[in-house]
């Protein structure tokens, strides 16, 4: 796989922790370039792991994995999502945040979203162990810093919608990741193709 290629392929795998990221931002009540540093990580740390974790199980698991992934996926993102939603209706407005967005910062909360928008990305290293002569390392790196950098400009512009429209914001992030949910699911049975 050439270059321009694993860019193109990074760019899309990077998509669902790009939108992920814009919800993460617009619960953020300030920007704070240090916490969508920290979360930009998660994600392309994840990004970058979810291929050689793929690699290394290789064609052997490619059934098992790809049989429930995408129910995984749904699962986590409609998790997280309703979260927001039911804290976005809540009498108080959700949850009280600290000036510099600790609520929005949760380590465990992080986890689950980095594993539900690479679980993709683990089934693109069982396709890298088929293919001759791929270098999983340059790939899973470059699948990595691709997804960093535009998760990060995702939470900065989730940030800036975010402090102008609080609650909706909120209600729109947590209606955004059940719908990335549903769709990973649809496109998995079947049902839609994009």
């Amino acid at each position: 796989m050439g270059i321009i290629e694993l860019v193109f392929l990074s760019v899309g795998l990077a998509m669902d922790a790009f939108a992920v990221s814009i919800c993460k931002g617009l619960e953020m009540p300030v920007t704070n370039y240090k916490r969508a540093g920290i979360i930009a990580l998660f994600f392309g740390a994840f990004q970058a792991g979810m291929p050689v974790a793929g690699y290394l199980l290789g064609s052997r698991f490619q059934k098992y994995i790809e049989s429930v992934d995408h129910w995984i996926a749904f699962a986590l993102l409609a998790l997280i999502g309703g979260q927001m939603v039911y804290e976005a209706f809540r009498k108080d407005g959700g949850e009280q945040e600290n000036k510099d967005g600790s609520s929005v910062f949760s380590i465990k909360q992080l986890i689950i979203l980095a594993i539900a928008t690479s679980i993709d990305a683990l089934a693109v290293g069982i396709t890298f162990a088929l293919l001759k002569g791929t270098n999983i390392f340059l790939s899973a790196g470059m699948i990595g810093i691709i997804t960093f950098i535009i998760s990060f400009a995702g939470v900065v512009i989730g940030n800036k919608f975010g402090n102008k429209y609080e609650r909706r914001a909120q209600l729109a992030g947590g209606i955004i990741l059940i719908a990335i949910g549903l769709k990973i699911l649809l496109e998995h049975l079947r049902i839609i193709a994009f």
